[in-house]
């Protein structure tokens, strides 16, 4: 059987993971460059080809469909990463035409979530499926909206981003300068801040979301509450997305989703709760079915998908 292959490209503010990624879902061979080592986006770019290459020579693959990448800020119109801030390459940066310099391939850019969402569709639990929406939890709150089988881009590149609907009006200060979005809630950060408010004390470095996760599934009661709390927060806003988009199922991932009990069980029932009841039973809450360690790039590498 002849197989094709893809490189995917995971830009995080710390590292640049990149995979050559076969058709069926394979990582053959993997590379990385820390991200904020740079200030220029040529060097950069050129360190960045170098890796693939040599990942090419490497596993005696002499030619590639394209490149895929995820980006903080990643617009799929114009293949530019537009001020990402946790970036310290600064500006609007152009990856399809600098990576053209080095490469005639076809180059797809879009933000992360919606790289989960692609790779989920092509290589994960989606595969089939024409509606769904994926949420990733993490530092901040993703998300990607497939309609049609189609990934939902707008009409400026940047829809989905449902971690910023806000969730309480005058609520938590978010990073995107407003207040209440639901990312300042059920983000890992927003988790620890339920968890020290519930407890009543000032907010300590030494407890993260995973710490909250493991005394939960212990049976710590303030623990346990923060989770229901979350669930409730996270189950309403679902509820919400589902309004718009009829999904067949959302789709949730990331290190807080991994807590099991604790979240899933009060998060289907708060998600039935506020459901619109012309949508009961139709919509079902799935984990994503791709490794952790490999959606990223998987993700990346699906979105090479959008061109065919």
């Amino acid at each position: 059987m002849t197989h094709t292959y893809s490189i995917g490209i995971d830009i995080g503010g710390t590292n640049t993971d990149m995979g050559l990624v076969r058709d069926d879902g394979a990582i053959i061979n993997r590379s990385n460059i820390p991200t904020n080592a740079y200030i220029d986006l040529q060097p950069y770019i050129r360190d960045m080809m170098a890796c693939i290459n040599k990942m090419m020579d490497e596993s005696n693959v002499e030619s590639i469909e394209g490149i895929g990448i995820g980006a903080p800020n990643g617009n799929f119109y114009t293949g530019c990463v537009d001020n990402a801030p946790n970036l310290t390459i600064k500006g609007v940066l152009n990856f399809e035409q600098e990576i053209h310099h080095y490469m005639d391939v076809p180059v797809v850019l879009s933000n992360d979530a919606n790289a989960a969402a692609y790779g989920e569709m092509v290589y994960g639990g989606a595969k089939g499926m024409k509606h769904f929406i994926m949420f990733t939890l993490g530092t901040g709150v993703g998300s990607g909206i497939v309609i049609d089988g189609k990934l939902v881009h707008g009409s400026t590149g940047a829809a989905g981003e449902l971690g910023h609907s806000i969730l309480i009006p005058n609520g938590r200060r978010c990073t995107c300068g407003r207040n209440g979005c639901l990312e300042t809630y059920t983000s890992a950060r927003g988790i620890v801040q339920t968890y020290f408010e519930l407890k009543g004390t000032p907010v300590s470095a030494d407890i993260d979301s995973k710490a909250i996760g493991d005394m939960a599934n212990q049976g710590d009661p303030v623990a346990l509450k923060t989770w229901e709390t979350v669930a409730d927060q996270l189950g309403l806003a679902m509820a919400n997305s589902v309004n718009f988009s009829a999904p067949e199922a959302i789709f949730l991932m990331g290190g807080p989703t991994k807590v099991g009990d604790p979240l899933l069980k009060p998060l289907q029932k708060a998600f039935d709760k506020y459901l619109l009841n012309i949508f009961a039973g139709s919509c079902k809450i799935h984990m994503s079915q791709l490794k952790a360690n490999e959606v990223a790039i998987l993700g990346a590498a699906a979105l090479i998908k959008m061109k065919e």
